[in-house]
């Protein structure tokens, strides 16, 4: 028997109350499948039906059929498999205060991904935002369909003239009454205010992850969405106005660098994994070969792999974890799926021969292990977690076990020791977040709420062991940072961030000395980095990298890698397919002669144990020793000697002070970002003296893109025309004086079409004056004018007064030849 198709409305409540359970509204237009619907944009419950056979107006408030009908059909609109359906936010729910423009929610066939357009500038910009309809019809259904036509009122969207909304009366119970032919028709539960669900309502806060490395023009990307239940700010990028990385660049090392022709890699070791290992000297990477076999290559002969074969290390059993001695190059410990964890230790230049018997065996799990880590300060200290729900500290150097902690539920997602060395920390499955202090405790000292979802989590130490972060998966399966106090688990999240959607866990690296963490997943292409500062906005968002192609792991090497001559804050190795790619993040400088010591803080020396292991277990502590990474050659640019500006002088009565080129680029840099509606905003770099041309033509040929997004190609053009009259006034620098009557290298103009924009016929200082300033104020963008048109006044108007110069200078050398004669 067929079902005859029909259609529901709900009316929500806000998320704190109670739901209804029934539908306000029950439709059984009868004329075949439903199609489509869409209410009236001016009139209250007023809505379209569109059916296979007809069109249906449907007036919601009455009882009985429909006010009227079409049998024309619809068209229906193909889009692409992955994407079920799009809906446009209203503009009342979007972030003004983050120059959010638009937001749209795709349809896929498993979640709703919002996708948000931001115009890149800061707080509330009335040229952004004109007044929108407000949420108050202007009529109902039966003055509409009497021929009304009445349009609904516009509402401002900045935050402070907004309607405030009225307090929701109290719940009714909602009583069930029976419609005539057309449905059935239940009385709402009064109580439910019109809120907005909270997929549609952005923090306040929120912004897009989606920063591209450079600063772009209207983004796009997820914009997720908090939680009701969150308790907490969501930080979503706030780039705050002191951050140094906040515009780090990335990239990938010369070819000669790399190691390639890799064949037979391992590349879906479990989720606990970081997917290969790195320290100094050697690479270690798992290969695809039954018995569990590592490859081992060693960093000083990088190159192509011969295709002949390789020795390795024959672990026995497939490989689910393993790691470097951060103190002994020369030892790699193993976590087979045998509940085992074997030492091997590989002769110095590197494997000859494959290695078949470890140099130590620990066993004592029950079950598989998840990973393992070696003590940061203690020599021959490593903890593994298990499927056994445990975690288990071993002593290398009596090779046994001496601590077994307990307390977690379930999976065991990771696991990190604090920068002391005293306490551990623990993500798991069970949505907990945990810290022991082994020496005092088998049990948690510190427990609080964790990531919701169960794909995956990781947990690192930041800011000096005063914070925990965690990154991992919410309820929806996005992807995201939770930063907890070390102090209080228990209260829960202190920031949090969505990043973005994608099915791996992201695996963070932090470096202590810049509080800056990196952060991706195997199979993603793109890396994420943020700064944490120990105060709001707690996580900054800096500029992403993107690699080629998707990569399957990226580990880091030690501080003393970094080359900082270049601005070097981090090196890590990218694993693909095939090869292994260094990639060096660094930080813009201009004075790169100099060593930024406001980067590159005193290091830890953190290759070389503070303790053994017997003494941290007896109840000692250590610390790193420090060194500088500044080399001997190289003055910090704190003690970097001011220069003196460099001035031009011209033989002119009116122009009597030239600015420098530095002083034209800092003013045209001002007035781009002031176009742009940005001030506030700051550049990687603080001072463009000194900048070179090619650099300066990328960032300027970078806003210039900005630009021409932002307020269009007159601008841009404008933009170009500006720089290439900076860069021709650098080329003429010491010669102004030689200026013929054709183009200027100051100005980038000839004489004849200088007068013609100032419609001048004859030289006269005060005609030049007069007309400047006429044509300068009428073209005023305030007015209606160009900023094109305004930049062209101003160089016609400095090419006749360096005209004027010239013929002064001439008159006097010919006044002076006259009087020797």
């Amino acid at each position: 028997m067929d079902v005859e198709p029909f259609m529901k409305l709900w009316h929500l409540c806000d998320p704190e109350q109670e739901q209804p359970s029934s539908p306000e509204l029950t439709l059984c237009p009868g004329q075949g499948k439903l199609e489509l619907v869409q209410f009236h944009p001016t009139s209250s419950d007023l809505l379209a039906v569109s059916t296979s056979k007809s069109v249906l107006i449907w007036d919601t408030s009455r009882r009985d059929a429909p006010l009227a009908g079409s049998n024309k059909s619809l068209s229906h609109c193909l889009t692409d498999t992955s994407t079920r359906g799009v809906a446009v936010v209203p503009k009342l729910a979007l972030d003004v205060m983050s120059c959010e423009v638009m937001r749209v929610l795709q349809l896929t066939d498993s979640c709703i991904v919002p996708i948000s357009y931001q115009v890149p500038r800061k707080e509330f910009h009335e040229d952004l935002y004109p007044d929108t309809v407000g949420t108050t019809p202007a009529m109902s259904a039966v003055e509409w369909w009497g021929g009304g036509n009445k349009q609904v009122e516009k509402v401002s969207l900045h935050p402070d003239k907004r309607p405030k909304p009225k307090a929701p009366p109290a719940k009714q119970t909602p009583a069930k009454k029976d419609l005539a032919s057309g449905g059935s028709k239940e009385d709402p539960a009064r109580g439910c205010s019109t809120s907005s669900s909270p997929l549609s309502t952005p923090s306040s806060s929120a912004v897009p992850s989606r920063s591209p490395s450079t600063t772009s023009g209207l983004s796009s990307g997820f914009l997720p969405s908090p939680s009701p239940s969150q308790s907490t700010k969501t930080i979503q990028g706030l780039l705050g106005p002191t951050s140094k990385f906040r515009h780090i660049q990335g990239a990938v090392m010369h070819r000669n660098t790399h190691i390639t022709n890799m064949r037979g890699l391992n590349l879906t070791t479990p989720g606990e994994c970081d997917g290969f290992c790195v320290n100094r000297e050697r690479v270690a990477v798992p290969l695809a070969i039954s018995g569990g076999q590592i490859a081992i290559f060693e960093r000083s002969q990088p190159g192509r792999v011969p295709d002949t074969a390789l020795p390795t290390i024959q672990n026995s059993v497939n490989v689910v974890d393993f790691c470097w001695d951060p103190f002994d190059t020369q030892r790699l410990a193993v976590a087979g799926d045998d509940a085992k964890i074997r030492l091997w230790r590989v002769p110095k230049g590197g494997l000859t021969e494959t290695l078949t018997e470890p140099e130590l065996i620990l066993q004592g799990h029950t079950e598989k292990i998840y990973s393992i880590k070696f003590h940061p300060l203690a020599s021959g200290l490593l903890v593994s977690s298990s499927y056994d729900l445990t975690v288990r500290l071993w002593n290398l150097d009596s090779r046994e076990q001496v601590k077994l902690l307990s307390g977690h539920e379930d999976q065991i997602f990771g696991m990190a020791w604090s920068p002391d060395g005293k306490l551990l920390a623990t993500v798991c499955k069970d949505g907990k977040v945990r810290i022991y202090d082994p020496r005092k405790s088998t049990t948690p000292i510190q427990e609080g709420p964790g990531p919701e979802g169960p794909r995956g989590a990781r947990v690192v130490w930041v800011c000096g062991g005063k914070y925990v972060l965690v990154s991992g998966f919410d309820s929806r399966s996005e992807r995201g940072l939770y930063l907890y106090s070390a102090d209080s688990l228990s209260s829960g999240t202190i920031a949090t961030t969505q990043v973005d959607v994608s099915p791996s866990t992201l695996i963070p690296f932090y470096d202590p000395d810049t509080s800056v963490v990196i952060l991706t997943g195997k199979g993603d292409t793109r890396v994420h980095i943020y700064e944490i500062v120990p105060e709001e906005p707690y996580l900054i968002e800096c500029s992403s990298f993107n690699s080629p192609e998707p990569h399957k792991g990226l580990v880091f090497l030690p501080k003393t890698e970094c080359n900082v001559r270049d601005v070097e804050i981090a090196v890590g190795l990218l694993l693909t397919k095939a090869s292994i790619e260094p990639v060096a993040f660094r930080v813009p400088r201009v004075k790169k002669e100099f060593f930024q010591d406001d980067i590159y803080s005193d290091t830890a020396v953190w290759w070389e144990p503070a303790l053994t292991a017997s003494a941290w277990l007896s109840g000692s502590n250590g610390q790193h020793k420090k060194i500088s990474l500044k080399p001997k050659d190289m003055t910090p640019v704190s003690e970097a000697p001011k220069e003196a500006p460099v001035r031009k002088y011209l033989p002119s009565s009116v122009y009597l002070e030239e600015k420098t080129d530095e002083q034209k680029k800092e003013e045209l840099l001002s007035a781009m970002v002031a176009k742009l509606g940005n001030m506030d905003d700051p550049l990687p770099q603080e001072s463009f003296q000194g900048v070179d041309e090619d650099e300066w033509a990328k960032y300027i040929a970078q806003i210039i893109v900005m630009g021409a997004q932002v307020v269009g190609r007159a601008f841009a053009r404008a933009l170009q025309q500006e720089f290439a009259a900076s860069q021709a006034a650098a080329r003429a620098r010491g010669s102004a004086g030689q200026q013929s009557a054709a183009a200027s290298s100051i100005t980038g103009m000839s004489l004849q079409e200088a007068q013609q924009i100032l419609n001048i016929s004859n030289l006269n200082p005060e005609e030049v004056q007069k007309n400047y300033e006429h044509l300068f104020k009428v073209n005023d963008k305030s007015v209606g004018g160009s900023f094109y048109l305004q930049s062209k006044v101003v160089r016609a108007k400095e090419r006749l007064e360096e005209e004027l110069s010239i013929q002064s200078q001439q008159q006097k050398q010919q006044s002076d030849q006259n009087t020797e004669t």
